[in-house]
């Protein structure tokens, strides 16, 4: 539990800095940034791997790039159920949320790099 609430730390975070660079992504309260970083959490564990193992033929084909578009569809995702948390763009916003996505994944590999246990750490 406690690394849940930590990776959901990291995340508010990344979707923060991410409002706050790109000015396509954007909240309207911190409670709204809050519940959406809690969100993509729940979202990331528990659709995000059907949809990696649904769209895998993609993914190999792409080497992995796929694998950014399935990320920016979590953040959509996350911002179609949360009404303070907006993504926008062209495209419905996908290419503003795989940069958001981008940016949310950096920061949480820094933070678990910071966090982290040296034993635990998987590079």
């Amino acid at each position: 539990m406690i690394s849940f609430i930590v990776r959901a730390v990291f995340a508010a975070a990344g979707l923060w800095i991410a409002a706050h660079v790109f000015h396509l992504v954007s909240y309207d309260t911190l409670t709204h940034l809050l519940i959406a970083a809690l969100l993509l959490g729940l979202v990331n564990a528990i659709i995000r791997p059907i949809l990696v193992v649904l769209t895998l033929p993609f993914t190999i084909i792409t080497l992995g790039l796929f694998l950014l578009v399935i990320n920016g569809l979590m953040i959509l995702l996350v911002a179609h159920f949360v009404p303070g948390f907006h993504v926008h763009g062209q495209h419905g916003g996908l290419i503003s949320a795989i940069v958001a996505a981008v940016i949310v994944s950096f920061t949480s590999w820094v933070g678990h790099a910071i966090v982290a246990p040296r034993e635990e750490r998987r590079w």
